[in-house]
């Protein structure tokens, strides 16, 4: 059995803010991202990971480093683990792309919505799922347990295909700033033993 840890970068300026990131270079974790990154590398330090994967994006690799220093791990960058694309999307206000024609495509059937010169959802599940089942691939020793450090959306799409809930239905599953989800797989038996597990990052208010 794989143990698949799911974890979500921590908090940043464009979470804090309500903006939409993306796959813009230069988003870097806040105070607060850095103290959540740390608390979770504590609590995952009883954890012994084979590999350390992360999104190349910068949040991710930050939220990762503390993960790694613990682990004694190099973290490896994965292109596959990258968030979705959100074209000419990135960077705006969500309150300002609320008010755009393609919100409620999103909100309602999101298996229809694709981003202007971005990815569509479909794309981005099909893309994330053959990531993971490329890394278990790669770990079926018994027992093996391997972290993965990316985004929200991306998250909440794996746990869908895994849960087997319709694409339309992924935006009920919450996955918060630096938390924790977890799939074991067995051959074809998958089972969510964990989603969106904030314990450790609970006292890592903004300072």
């Amino acid at each position: 059995m794989t143990l698949i840890y799911l974890i979500r970068h921590g908090h940043n300026d464009y979470v804090g803010k309500g903006k939409l990131a993306g796959r813009l270079k230069g988003v870097h974790l806040s105070e607060q991202g850095h103290a959540q990154a740390q608390a979770l590398a504590e609590q995952l330090s009883q954890v012994k990971f084979a590999a350390l994967y992360a999104s190349p994006l910068e949040r991710a690799l930050e939220t990762a480093k503390p993960v790694a220093a613990v682990q004694g791990l190099e973290t490896i960058a994965r292109p596959g683990l990258t968030e979705v694309g959100y074209g000419t999307w990135e960077g705006h206000s969500l309150k300002t792309l609320r008010r755009r024609r393609l919100w409620p495509v999103i909100q309602s059937t999101p298996s229809l919505a694709r981003f202007p010169e971005g990815e569509s959802f479909p794309e981005t599940q099909a893309r994330i799922v053959a990531e993971i089942e490329a890394l278990r691939s790669k770990h079926r020793s018994p027992k093996a347990r391997i972290a993965c450090v990316f985004h929200s959306d991306p998250i909440k799409l794996a746990i869908a295909h895994y849960a087997g809930i319709p694409l339309d239905l992924f935006q009920r599953i919450v996955i918060e700033p630096a938390s924790v989800s977890i799939l074991a797989i067995d051959g074809q038996h998958v089972h969510i033993v964990r989603l969106n597990d904030t314990t450790a990052t609970r006292g890592c208010t903004p300072g």
